[in-house]
């Protein structure tokens, strides 16, 4: 199975087709309409099998799968004491694992923007992390952390990692969190500002199963958007069937 994700900066309808080359069967698609109120047939034929969520119909966050894949949107808590956060799209693949994709957002929160909204998802939803992907734009990095806060980048990171969920990027590459090699976003599209702001977070069976991963080309993808697309391979066998249990069915 390979899944992608990337940051498309708007009108996906125009740059999907780019895509194929990846040949993955899912896509984590952020800043993507919603093809359900985008008059493009060939964009609405492509995403046939989709979940989506946005503040408008031009700007949201989509999962998008190939159709012999089962894809049911999760009934999560999106409010943390009484204020909702965004951009988290969780949905059950194949009845076999769960898939977050994320686009944090600013959300007008003065002090819990991006990062901050991530933090709040995890502790209403910590307890449906078992057997997850957790994917997108994160709109951070370690070296935005601020020692005021207990939301930070490193933070999250630790939280996740306290119930076995860890960037597969840092472990694929041998890289620590802040020294990243491969920028994921080059702010305005410019080459001197480049950035490491995506992620694949996964669980162990995700960490063991993880056969190759890659970040696109800068020279192909700069000139649709300011992001690059991530790709994961795993294992044909990747199914985590014998990991099921009544803790992880959809709800």
């Amino acid at each position: 199975m390979k899944i992608l994700t990337w940051n498309c900066n708007g009108a996906l309808r125009n740059k999907f087709e780019h895509l194929s080359s990846f040949k993955a069967d899912i896509h984590v698609i952020q800043e993507c309409e919603n093809p359900v109120e985008i008059k493009h047939d060939k964009y609405r034929k492509w995403a046939e099998n989709h979940c989506w969520i946005g503040d408008s119909k031009n700007r949201g966050i989509g999962i998008f799968a190939d159709k012999s894949i089962k894809l049911d949107k999760l009934n999560w808590s999106d409010c943390y004491e009484g204020q909702k956060v965004k951009h988290f799209l969780p949905c059950r693949i194949n009845r076999d694992f769960n898939l977050l994709a994320v686009w944090t957002h600013k959300n007008n929160a003065p002090t819990f923007g991006y990062i901050g909204q991530l933090w709040k998802y995890i502790q209403v939803n910590k307890a449906n992390f078992k057997n997850s992907l957790i994917l997108g734009d994160f709109n951070s990095n370690v070296f935005w952390d601020k020692r005021s806060r207990w939301w930070n980048h490193s933070d999250v990171v630790r939280e996740l990692k306290k119930i076995g969920i860890e960037s597969l990027y840092h472990k694929y590459w041998s890289e620590e969190q802040g020294k990243e090699t491969r920028p994921t976003l080059f702010l305005q599209r410019n080459l001197l500002k480049p950035y490491h702001i995506d992620y694949v977070f996964g669980s162990k069976e995700f960490q063991n199963a993880l056969k190759k991963m890659e970040v696109g080309d800068v020279n192909k993808w700069l000139k649709f958007s300011d992001h690059l697309p991530i790709t994961c391979e795993f294992a044909p066998d990747l199914t985590l069937a014998n990991t099921l249990n009544e803790n992880i069915a959809p709800k």
